[in-house]
């Protein structure tokens, strides 16, 4: 029966693992190891409570039978879920305090101290100490021939790296825990977990959409048989399907890892939440993302949505007060890990500036942008801080705003960022449209045809707006867009009717704005020009909701 739920788990039938378990246990009793695979084969199912009540007797059952190495991995394994999965950081730091202690009893120089060493980097505040440690760790896994410590010990320092901006080389650490992982030579669940989250987490923060595609290609048997995608990785992946412009599979991902978190994982649903509402704002839908953002208002990871909803919006000085605080920091030097967390925050304060008229002040933002994508090699970055930088000079008028423009071209073009390369191409037709008007209509159709792709509503309708202005004639026929949401399809039905926008709002029990939202993303859809053309089309193809 052992035998038979190895095997399961070995191919991913966490299903048959865990009855083959539950036989064997109620056969033989509980052993320390029968409880430990046990609880792996819970875990797989993201039966998380029940799984972290199966380690914690396996705990219970290694220290009976005198096993310290393994005793000191089930202590582990409680800890990870108590934090990563429910957000309980006291109980987590009790079972990582408990693991650690078990594992420096057993020997001062062994496989233990490295896992041992792994625990203690976590809360070291200074970046060179937990660098030590975990490159310690790193070494005795390989001295010892113990994979699951070397490469949760190398993932962790990739992950150290990334955030003190040394994004490169913690990337590439990354990858080799990972294809250790695809090689199969790790043997603990949470290891490969802990690695995948780890990657997904990094490509996210770093927008390497590359990275993650290639990866995500060559380990995807290996995600489907271990099921390594739980709820907290699933919102970074979702993360990364955003920015890759996969809209409808990163809603997908999202909402599922909101409903994992509905189930007994509260603590933890701020984060699939903020990057759904990050998603509603990049498709005009923002009064969803408000809502998403309700009560969210002081946590740390909404700065970004939270801003860009309030930009949005209109409110400008909301956006403002709230980046301006987030960005706050010595203006000639980043601080480490400035470039990787606060460049985005930068430039989307360039944006609202911008919006404000207030061109110096966005200038002087540009100029610190630029600093921090200086200090690392970050292709993202860099296109940010460039495409800032060619607005700036639109704005302003001095300055070669297309070189600056073109180099943002290249650089989202290398990191996969659709979103990003259309706003560039609207900059870009916005810089030409007075010496250059034919290329300006040519870069804005491109920018509306990638936002249509999109289903960006608002960025949509401002490349339709500046195409309407350069006389060019924005869509003869119906786009290739596919079918109108419901709630657009009820707009149009009430514009039909002859409704105005606050009668359609208050129908609907929606705010104006968004009325004027879902008129914008209506028409881009539909190829029409005005509400009188929308209400004569309504009436043709009676539509319905």
């Amino acid at each position: 029966m052992i035998g038979d739920g190895l095997a399961a788990l070995r191919d991913g039938d966490a299903a048959s693992a865990r009855r083959a378990f539950e036989l064997a246990l109620a056969a033989e009793g509980e052993t320390g190891e029968l409880l430990e695979r046990l609880a792996d084969a819970l875990y797989l199912q993201r039966e998380y409570t029940a799984a972290a009540s199966s380690y914690e007797r396996a705990y219970a059952a290694y220290r009976r039978e005198g096993a310290s190495m393994a005793a000191g991995r089930a202590a582990r394994a409680v800890a990870q879920i108590a934090g990563n999965v429910f957000g309980d950081w006291a109980v987590q730091s009790g079972w990582f305090a408990r693991a650690c202690t078990i594992l420096e009893e057993a020997g001062e120089d062994g496989p233990e101290r490295g896992w041992a060493l792994v625990i203690r980097a976590f809360p070291v505040p200074d970046p060179a100490t937990r660098e030590a440690f975990l490159r310690e760790a790193v070494a005795l896994g390989r001295r010892f021939g113990e994979p699951d410590l070397e490469f949760e010990a190398l993932a962790y320092l990739g992950g150290l790296f990334i955030m003190i901006d040394r994004v490169e080389e913690g990337l590439v650490l990354l990858d080799e825990a990972l294809a250790a992982a695809c090689a199969g030579e790790l043997r603990e669940i949470s290891t490969v977990d802990s690695i995948f989250c780890g990657f997904f987490w990094a490509c996210e923060l770093v927008n390497d959409v590359p990275r993650a595609d290639q990866w995500m290609r060559a380990a995807a048997d290996l995600m489907q048989r271990r099921n390594v995608v739980g709820a907290f990785c699933r919102a970074h992946y979702g993360g990364i399907l955003t920015a890759a412009g996969r809209w409808s599979q990163a809603e997908q991902e999202l909402v599922e890892a909101a409903r994992c978190f509905d189930r007994g994982m509260s603590a933890r649903r701020p984060a699939a939440l903020i990057r759904l509402a990050d998603l509603r704002v990049r498709q005009g839908r923002l009064e969803e993302a408000a809502q998403l953002l309700h009560g969210l208002e002081h946590h740390p990871d909404a700065v970004r949505a939270l801003a860009a909803l309030h930009l949005a919006r209109g409110d400008t000085a909301l956006a403002r007060d709230l980046l301006e605080r987030a960005t706050a920091g010595p203006d000639d030097v980043p601080t480490v890990g400035e470039s990787t967390m606060v460049g985005p925050l930068l430039a989307l304060l360039v944006d609202v500036y911008l919006e404000d008229g207030e061109v110096e002040a966005a200038a002087r933002a540009v100029e610190r942008l630029d600093r921090v994508a200086g200090a690392q090699r970050s292709h993202y970055l860099k296109a940010l801080a460039a495409l800032a930088k060619g607005q700036v000079r639109v704005a302003s008028g001095k300055g070669d705003a297309r070189a600056s423009l073109h180099d943002a071209l290249e650089g989202f073009a290398r990191v996969e960022l659709p979103m990003e390369l259309a706003r560039t191409r609207l900059a870009m037709a916005r810089a030409l449209s007075e010496r250059s008007p034919e290329v300006a209509i040519t870069e804005a159709k491109g920018a509306l045809e990638s936002f249509e792709r999109l289903e960006a509503a608002r960025h949509a309708d401002a490349a339709a707006a500046l195409l309407r202005s350069l006389g060019a004639p924005i869509r003869t026929g119906p786009k290739r867009l596919g079918p109108l949401t419901r709630r657009e399809a009820e707009v149009l039905e009430l514009l039909g009717a002859g409704l105005s926008n606050p009668e359609i709002g208050d129908r609907l029990y929606i705010t104006r704005k968004t009325v004027e939202h879902h008129v914008g993303s209506l028409l881009a859809k539909l190829g029409l020009r005005n509400r009188a053309e929308a209400a004569a089309y309504a009436t043709r193809q009676r539509i319905s909701p």
